[in-house]
């Protein structure tokens, strides 16, 4: 089995390097700059458990150097995307698989979902349908994140939480490939389920992102402050309630409560946020796929979502004065 992962961050390097470490599949990682010269020279180290490995997964800058594969892992933030998809082409065969491991509502949300909304185009995160037409949903297996890592320096990810990886189709059946892929995620020491209802899953991991990381990004807080008792809950929470209202009109039901889910990202501690992470680096931040999405989906289902669209705004003001929009 030929495994890519575009965009080996943390994730996708904690992926690879646990991937690399079984030695069952071919892994290749495509990433770029420091990060990609310290793996070329030192291999990829993983800390996670107290424990440190190093692995030597195939590290390229470019699809072309990479070829076909059997899995493509996308890794990327959201707002990447759009920018990478025609790179990526060099690695689509005629059966290769585009494994959608990123936060938010991805551009294949719709497809082959019945009802109304069938094969509508999320325009927060495809607003030209480009993903839709370059890496089409045909080919798409969804897949929720549930680790926490982070790169501290080129060439080294730092795993701090979680194993699971949850793996599911767009019409919701158990298919070969996503059996395969299951296989090869569990030998190498994650849990990978699949899922007949990846979007219910997709909603309860968003259900949190849409409210913590923006939250994180305004007042500069870790996870266990925005979850703790206080005025950063109530805001948390109506957020999550609005959102819960938006997904159950699009058909979607919630194994948990909102207390539950906020309780769940309590659990990971004083971690600071992706969203966070990227403002205090200058990076883009994920805003219209974790956030943007809810407040269009929100008008596209008539449910009202006052709290996110506040947040939302005060949101953008901060990225644009940082920069970072």
């Amino acid at each position: 089995m030929k495994i890519c992962i575009y965009g080996a961050g943390a994730i996708g390097g904690l992926m690879a390097a646990k991937l690399a470490a079984k030695g069952e599949t071919e892994v290749t990682v495509i990433a770029r700059g420091p990060h990609l010269a310290a793996m070329q020279a030192n291999g990829l180290k993983l800390i996670s458990d107290g424990q440190e490995s190093i692995t030597r997964p195939r590290c390229v800058a470019t699809a072309e150097e990479a070829g076909p594969q059997d899995y493509v892992l996308i890794t990327l933030k959201a707002h990447s995307l759009p920018g990478v998809a025609q790179q990526m082409q060099p690695l689509l065969g005629p059966e290769t698989t585009i494994v959608s491991a990123v936060n938010g509502i991805p551009w294949w949300y719709f497809y082959k979902l019945p009802g109304p909304y069938e094969d509508r185009r999320v325009a927060s995160v495809d607003p030209d349908g480009a993903l839709w037409e370059a890496l089409h949903p045909s080919r798409v297996l969804g897949c929720i994140i549930y680790p926490a890592a982070d790169v501290p320096e080129p060439g080294v990810v730092n795993h701090t939480y979680g194993d699971r990886f949850s793996l599911g189709e767009p019409d919701g059946s158990r298919s070969e490939r996503a059996g395969a892929l299951s296989a090869a995620l569990v030998a190498a020491g994650f849990k990978a389920p699949v899922r007949p209802k990846i979007r219910d899953e997709i909603w309860v991991k968003l259900w949190g992102n849409l409210a913590f990381n923006p939250l994180s990004a305004l007042t500069g807080a870790t996870l266990d402050v925005i979850t703790g008792e206080g005025e950063l809950r109530a805001v948390c929470r109506a957020m999550m309630l609005e959102a819960q209202g938006i997904a159950e009109a699009l058909g979607v039901r919630f194994a948990i409560d909102v207390d539950k889910r906020i309780a769940g990202g309590a659990e990971v501690g004083a971690h600071k946020t992706s969203m966070l992470q990227d403002l205090e680096r200058g990076r883009p931040m994920e805003i219209d796929a974790l956030l943007g999405v809810i407040v269009e989906l929100a008008e596209l289902v008539d449910r009202p979502a006052p709290t996110c669209r506040t947040v939302l705004a005060l949101l953008r003001t901060r990225a644009r004065l940082a920069g970072c929009y």
